[in-house]
């Protein structure tokens, strides 16, 4: 046999090398915990809450987003509804978590509307919470029953000087979407009508239908079919293109009322303890997640445009959002239900 021809001496020196660079990794990962910990989030599931009940634009948008999360994350990504208080208790649920791997919906109302009428919130929307991106916006459709007698939003507004107090219109409840639709509109074309609050979106389509209350501004995938069908008429979008689905109706801006938009929109918020690394990954991923085609062709059918953007992005529209609806609801004096 012949002998080795690696000397003890060089053994002895490979080891002592591996020994230290195996003491100056593990002594780097005691001083630097956070840099393994931030390249491997996410480290399990992710929770997406909803504060709203399952159904309409709110559940499209995010179970749309998603899907495509979790592909691209390595980990699920699952949808979880908590409906409630005008979405205060899932917000406030959110703001207090703390396993880093639970997301919130933020919506027009839990971050530009609630804070202006409610005299005291559970969470604060700049404090707890860090914008990941902007999601997708959703319009909102100026309808009226068709016994009205009116073609379009010249004519609508015109016959509402012409009653001022007389015609009413309803919506999912004080503080909607819905409501603020309206209510910038009336402050937008100076009209006077009164507010039909009701508990939820479909009760209230039900007195659209049947022409208890003769008009209403509603997100377009709750009232397409019905447009479509001819049970009720369409005076007006209230985005800034018209919609490929109602070609022949004319936007707001179109008919007198220029910069005029009215959209419902959604974004991914997460609480404020992740890091800044960690919202950089999230939102890049999301910005990829609602432009995929598959996210695209869920969102075109509910007439929702994908939107996307950076965390400054979408911190500086909820900023803008908040001077806007601010002003709305304190000429229109809008209370909680």
């Amino acid at each position: 046999m012949q002998p080795s021809s690696i000397s003890p001496l060089h053994t002895f020196s490979q080891q002592r090398r591996d020994c230290l660079r195996a003491g100056g990794a593990l002594a780097l990962g005691g001083l630097l915990p956070g840099v393994h910990a931030e390249e491997a989030w996410p480290s399990r599931s992710v929770r997406f809450v909803v504060p709203f009940a399952p159904g309409g634009s709110s559940e499209i948008v995010a179970r749309s987003t998603a899907v495509e999360l979790t592909k691209t994350l390595g980990q699920s990504v699952f949808v979880d509804n908590k409906p409630g208080a005008a979405g205060n208790i899932a917000m406030s649920e959110v703001a207090r978590s703390t396993d880093q791997h639970t997301l919130i919906l933020g919506h027009i109302g839990t971050l530009a509307v609630n804070p202006y009428i409610f005299p005291k919130l559970p969470y604060d929307p700049a404090k707890d919470f860090k914008p990941v991106s902007l999601l997708a916006k959703v319009p909102s459709l100026y309808v009226v029953h068709p016994d009205l007698p009116v073609k379009n939003l010249k004519e609508f507004i015109a016959y509402a000087k012409a009653r001022p107090g007389n015609l009413s219109y309803g919506s999912a409840g004080n503080g909607s979407a819905g409501h603020l639709a309206f209510e910038y509109l009336k402050m937008t074309a100076e009209i006077f009508m009164l507010h039909v609050p009701y508990r939820g979106t479909g009760p209230m389509v039900n007195d659209l239908l049947s022409g208890r209350v003769p008009a209403s501004a509603i997100g377009a995938a709750a009232v397409i079919p019905f447009i479509k069908a001819g049970k009720l008429r369409c005076i007006a979008t209230g985005s800034v293109q018209r919609l490929p689905q109602l070609p022949d109706v004319p936007t707001v801006a179109e008919q007198g009322f220029p910069g005029f938009e009215m959209t419902q929109w959604y974004g991914m918020m997460a609480p404020s303890n992740l890091s800044d690394a960690q919202i950089a990954k999230l939102s890049a991923e999301t910005m990829k997640a609602v432009k995929a085609p598959e996210a695209l062709k869920r969102l075109t059918g509910d007439a929702a445009e994908a939107i996307g953007g950076t965390p400054e992005q979408f911190t500086q529209f909820i900023a803008s959002e908040q001077v806007r609806w601010k002003k709305v609801i304190a000429r229109a004096a809008i209370q909680p239900s």
